[in-house]
């Protein structure tokens, strides 16, 4: 009998969810950074291998919001939690044994599904910090997302829960979202990279036209800001900024199609858009009903 199933993966910002998904999925489907928040929505890998299937989401950190964008990314997270078959619950080892996930996430009641805590990062420990968390921890699985170290160990525990069930997609898929959504990911992993502050955070990538009939590929991508001295800023001197980062994302989105590509590149100004329910939902951002705090 083949088992299939969802499994969640949720933590605070940094944990490295992003890199989980990539390294069980075996791609880079998950745009990774070392800016906190950098994931905004659910990313959905597929993973089959023998008889069993893992569709995996990576969601955004999870944290006290203070603004609506912050709110999405907050009610994506715990959507996620009701749809998982297995939720892994991401930790940074550095930081010592987790709280409990229902106090982590604010849930009024404990998840359906059954919790795997995972210690990421075991890699940066000294091999006495590794002992203790050891003691602190004894239940959860020690893993490096970054070097593969326990995956396996984690791959097993993820297959143990996971419900007897036909596969629920075909064998070779390997993710969901469209080609137009991992170009504005790439986009964005690209401006994360390059920019400094707190320009990053006032980021966004809507892809207006994506021809994959030209040769080259035609992708017409607009990265909004929140204000005109962000602008400034990433268009740099005489257009230089956005051009390197046009480069750089257009050699990304080249290894993501397999083709050519000719990205055209734009910077337009949507004033106070991370606070703005319309402006969020113009940039395709799922907004749940959800008591505020």
């Amino acid at each position: 009998m083949t088992r299939a199933g969802i499994v969640t993966v949720v933590g605070k910002p940094n944990a490295g969810k992003s890199t989980l998904l990539n390294r069980l999925i075996g791609e880079k489907l998950s745009i990774t950074s070392e800016k906190p928040q950098s994931t905004r929505d659910r990313i959905v890998g597929i993973t089959t291998k023998d008889d069993v299937q893992m569709i995996v989401l990576d969601t955004p950190g999870l944290l006290e919001p203070r603004y609506e964008l912050q709110r999405s990314m907050r009610a994506t997270a715990r959507k996620a939690l009701d749809d998982a078959d297995v939720i892994v619950y991401l930790a940074d080892a550095r930081d010592g044994a987790p709280p409990p996930l229902r106090k982590a996430a604010e849930l009024d009641r404990e998840p359906r599904a059954p919790i795997i805590v995972a210690l990421n990062k075991v890699d940066a420990l000294t091999d006495h910090a590794r002992e203790a968390l050891r003691r602190d921890a004894p239940d959860a699985v020690h893993i490096s997302a970054l070097t593969g170290e326990g995956i396996h160990e984690l791959q097993q525990a993820i297959t143990a829960h996971l419900p007897e069930s036909p596969f629920l997609y075909p064998e070779d898929e390997i993710g969901t979202q469209s080609l137009r959504f991992f170009a504005s990911e790439l986009v964005r992993e690209t401006a994360l990279e390059q920019l400094q502050d707190e320009v990053p955070y006032s980021v966004a990538c809507g892809i207006e036209e994506f021809r994959e009939d030209r040769s080259p590929v035609y992708i017409r991508a607009v990265i909004y800001v929140e204000r005109e001295s962000q602008k400034g800023i990433l268009v740099g001197h005489q257009g230089a900024r956005i051009r390197e980062l046009g480069r750089a994302a257009r050699v990304k989105i080249e290894r993501l199609v397999r083709k050519p590509v000719y990205l055209d590149l734009w910077v337009k100004v949507l004033p106070n858009w991370r606070r703005n329910i319309h402006s969020l939902r113009r940039l395709g951002y799922a907004l749940p009903e959800e008591p505020r705090r």
